[in-house]
């Protein structure tokens, strides 16, 4: 049984964008008046990368703040170390009397599928994992990135100097190979349209082989596997490894201290912006493969504060805006116009179907 919210039929009214199927994610910014105080708890678990991690947790998280601010629901929240943490942590939430709680990341399916399953009048939404086994008060927040990521990958493969970007992972998991998948995908293409041979290195989406450094804590590791592929020629580089890509930063920090604009190495962030999200290194970043997680999450909020909570998925593409490609920033100039007229003339072929994105890990 749903406590009673407290808020206003005004408030209710401004956060009435019901988040079901395919549906676009809320706009950025909320209403300027501030709302009743309400009884509703929303809450949060993230997985081990934390809610600093500059990437999928810490979105997530903005949003619950977001809708904080917005709504004036009341909020707590849960931030695991390492995954011992994930059951006791959903646990206590439960047991907290959250109205709806939230988990971030594809390791917390399992542990959010018991937890929804023996807790039925609590509601649960879960970032980056899909299940058809998920009970009826789970509502899986998830991300077709591989669209993105194909022009991410047309985009690398045009910038490059030397002719070979790379990419790697944390895990080999699917919410991390969909964006390798994509990228791969946008360099074959480019390959494809302007007969060239942009070589990528890190990833082989036929065998989904590749570079993954086993998990999302040790940015140590992320410098090195950066080091070895600019050591190899590399000169555009994605880390999809969460807080392990600030590893990435510094290397291409140092490897870019004695060069050359013209030959210095770029990267392309994963999950948010991380020309606003790194704080370091940010004028090496091309662009980034955002996952709009933020809007989504308050967007999902709202709807269950009206009672309106539904376990159909939310899948984020690039025809709702859930999925989308930062703006270059500093390295704007480096990106030819004919280039950026490419990769909106891709976006809307994508959109349409004309190109196919495909990839096991996309969401269905």
């Amino acid at each position: 049984m749903k406590r009673s919210t407290g808020l206003s039929a005004a408030v209710l009214g401004a956060s009435a964008l019901v988040l079901a199927g395919c549906g676009a994610p809320p706009e950025e910014g909320g209403s300027s008046a501030a709302p009743e105080e309400s009884d509703y708890m929303g809450c949060i678990v993230s997985d081990s990368g934390g809610f600093d991690d500059r990437s999928f947790n810490q979105s997530s998280y903005e949003g619950l703040k977001a809708a904080e601010a917005d709504l004036g629901i009341q909020i707590q929240q849960a931030e695991s170390q390492a995954e011992t943490d994930f059951t006791p942590n959903v646990d206590s939430m439960v047991q907290s009397g959250c109205d709806l709680v939230l988990t971030v990341g594809f390791l917390l399916g399992d542990v959010t599928k018991e937890a929804a399953a023996a807790n039925p009048d609590t509601n649960f939404a879960i970032v980056d994992y899909q299940d058809p086994e998920f009970t009826d008060n789970v509502k899986p927040i998830v991300y077709d990135t591989a669209q993105a990521a194909f022009m991410a990958g047309y985009l690398a493969a045009g910038v490059s100097e030397t002719g070979k970007v790379a990419t790697y992972g944390g895990l080999n998991i699917p919410t991390v190979t969909i964006f390798m998948d994509g990228f791969a995908d946008g360099v074959a293409y480019y390959n494809e349209q302007k007969g060239e041979n942009v070589e990528l290195l890190g990833w082989n989406k036929e065998s989904q082989n590749g570079t993954f450094n086993g998990g999302f804590e040790n940015q140590g590791k992320g410098k090195t596997d950066t080091q070895n592929f600019i050591n190899e020629g590399a000169d555009v580089i994605m880390p999809v490894a969460g807080p392990v890509g600030l590893g990435t930063m510094d290397a291409v920090i140092e490897a870019n201290a004695d060069r050359p604009a013209e030959e210095q190495v770029k990267v392309i962030w994963v999950d948010s912006d991380g020309y606003e999200t790194t704080g370091k290194g940010e004028e090496y970043i091309l662009t980034s493969v955002m996952k709009l997680m933020g809007q989504a999450v308050e967007e999902v909020i709202a709807s269950d504060v009206e009672g309106n909570f539904s376990g159909e998925p939310y899948i984020g593409t690039l025809e709702n805006g859930g999925v989308a490609l930062a703006p270059f920033h500093d390295l704007d100039a480096s990106v030819p116009d004919e280039l950026k007229t490419e990769l909106e003339e891709i976006k809307a072929s994508i959109i349409s179907g004309e190109i196919k994105v495909e990839s096991e890990a996309s969401p269905k």
